[in-house]
């Protein structure tokens, strides 16, 4: 990977706080729903309580900033730009999901807008490898996070 630049540290800090910022909205955006998930629908078994995906989710956008930042200060080229543009597509994915899932409770829906996620999450994980393995590295706790997730959405769908 390139040397770090005197400034890089901003462009870091910048992509961070972009991720966490879309993730808490996307979370402020589902937080009613949320609140009736919570009370009223029937979980499948692993469920973790409902305190661990704020933490996680946290963890992850963090990683994702990392990534990102890496991926930006990567030299121009074409797999560069192919990977910036896989990580936008899965953050939008990623940003509706939870309004499809907690907000509509479209359960059935939200699978499988999560399996086109789980699928946009592996293909920029295979385009940030070819630009920063790091960077590529980084984002298997989120892809093993949308595997989990994937079981509780179709949990979730199958119980309700």
């Amino acid at each position: 990977m390139m040397g770090m630049h005197k400034s890089a540290w901003k462009l870091y800090v910048f992509w961070i706080l972009c991720i966490e910022a879309l993730g808490a909205l996307s979370g402020f955006l589902s937080r009613d729903g949320v609140k009736i998930y919570n009370a009223s629908i029937a979980k499948p078994l692993l469920s973790p309580p409902s305190i661990v995906f704020p933490i996680v989710w946290g963890i992850l956008f963090l990683l994702l900033g990392v990534s990102c930042a890496r991926i930006y200060l990567a030299p121009a080229s074409g797999a560069r730009a192919r990977s910036l543009l896989a990580f936008s597509i899965q953050m939008a994915l990623n940003f509706f999901w939870s309004i499809l899932f907690f907000n509509l409770q479209n359960f059935g829906f939200a699978f499988f807008w999560l399996l086109a996620l789980w699928g946009c999450i592996l293909w920029m994980i295979l385009s940030f490898r070819k630009v920063d393995l790091p960077a590529a590295w980084m984002q298997a706790p989120y892809f093993l996070w949308a595997t989990f997730a994937g079981y509780l959405n179709f949990g979730v769908w199958m119980l309700n």
